[in-house]
């Protein structure tokens, strides 16, 4: 299983990655989508995306529907992380296409609560 995290915070990345690495996803990391975007082409098939927003870029909404317009990644679940999703960001995200959200702060015990929603399993 392969993720992606998109977050201009340094330290978030790293808690995210390494809780999605304890689950047995290999994980890559951007600071803002347009890095995403090269490190997508570089990686192939991602079966997770968590985009932070607002990010550093203004980018972020563009980033979902661009990535959701590629048929090869339909497959690929899209988390919006946001601190404060309010009824309008989380609308907007999903009509660009965000399947569903995570809200900062965020325990791993709500981590595995959306991976396992979405399918997702893995061993302890």
């Amino acid at each position: 299983m392969k993720a992606l995290v998109i977050d201009k915070s340094n330290t978030m990345r790293s808690v995210l990655s390494r809780l999605l690495s304890m689950r047995g996803f290999e994980v890559a990391e951007a600071e803002n989508s347009k890095k995403a975007l090269v490190e997508l082409r570089s990686a192939g098939i991602t079966d997770l995306v968590f985009v932070n927003w607002p990010s550093q870029d203004a980018d972020s909404l563009d980033f979902i529907t661009r990535l959701r317009r590629e048929t090869a990644r339909h497959a690929t679940l899209i988390l919006l992380v946001a601190a404060e999703p309010g009824v309008r960001k989380l609308l907007r995200a999903h009509i660009a296409g965000a399947d569903d959200y995570l809200m900062k702060p965020f325990t791993s015990l709500r981590l595995d609560e959306k991976l396992t929603q979405a399918g997702f399993t893995w061993a302890l």
